[in-house]
């Protein structure tokens, strides 16, 4: 118990160092699991070690969580224009919670048995999302035709979507969700508003996107 209090500690002096306090908008939203009996009260321990070892590709600092080898349904779709395989990158950690596979309470080397649940749950079957881990650059958006060109368009941050909204050239669930962001944890970017506003930063026509059944794409809420 002294270990583990030690290492909160020093995670928590590591993220009131950062220049923007993450943990701000987290507090009190959904991804705040502190009052939960399984956390031990911390707010970044579930997911963040002062002392951890990295992550899947160095995909998000000090992780402390366990990645599956849960093999997913891919998007699949006529219009789709982008070669995607498996979720991987900071994708693949979203998934270790929100696949409702992994426990949200296996964290630090312990083996959980909590599973999330409800619309936050995409199971093995991710496919009726919005697509990640796809690369989106130049060449796509020529090729689509309804995308912007994400080296030139503004991202609504500052910078353009390469620049702000990519992960190594990819789009992954963080291109739409800020984890520590208790605003439902979407990112309301573009003078458009909602989640169309969302959607028209990359696509021309600013319009959902649907499936290959037809149905419109979910951003999955949190638990």
């Amino acid at each position: 118990m002294l270990r583990l209090q030690k290492r909160a500690s020093l995670l928590l002096l590591v993220f009131l160092l950062l220049p923007d306090k993450p943990f701000a908008g987290l507090s009190g939203s959904s991804h705040d699991f502190s009052k939960k009996n399984w956390s031990g009260g911390e707010i970044c321990l579930p997911c963040h070690n002062a002392h951890g070892q990295g992550s899947v590709e160095n995909a998000a600092p000090l992780w402390n969580r366990a990645t599956g080898t849960t093999s997913y349904r891919i998007y699949s779709s006529s219009t789709f224009n982008a070669d995607i395989a498996q979720p991987g990158g900071v994708s693949k950690l979203c998934l270790s919670c929100h696949d409702g596979i992994s426990a949200i309470d296996s964290f630090g080397g312990v083996n959980g048995s909590v599973l999330i649940s409800g619309d936050a749950r995409l199971g093995n079957d991710p496919g009726d999302h919005h697509p990640v881990s796809f690369v989106y650059d130049s060449a796509l958006a020529q090729k689509d035709g309804d995308l912007h060109d994400p080296t030139t368009a503004p991202s609504g941050l500052g910078g353009t979507i390469a620049e702000k909204l990519l992960v190594n050239g990819r789009v992954e669930c963080t291109s739409c969700h800020d984890v520590h962001n208790s605003n439902e944890f979407l990112r309301f970017i573009n003078t458009g508003g909602g989640v169309d506003g969302l959607c028209s930063t990359c696509h021309v026509s600013g319009r959902q996107r649907v499936n290959s059944s037809g149905q419109a794409l979910s951003l999955a809420r949190t638990p």
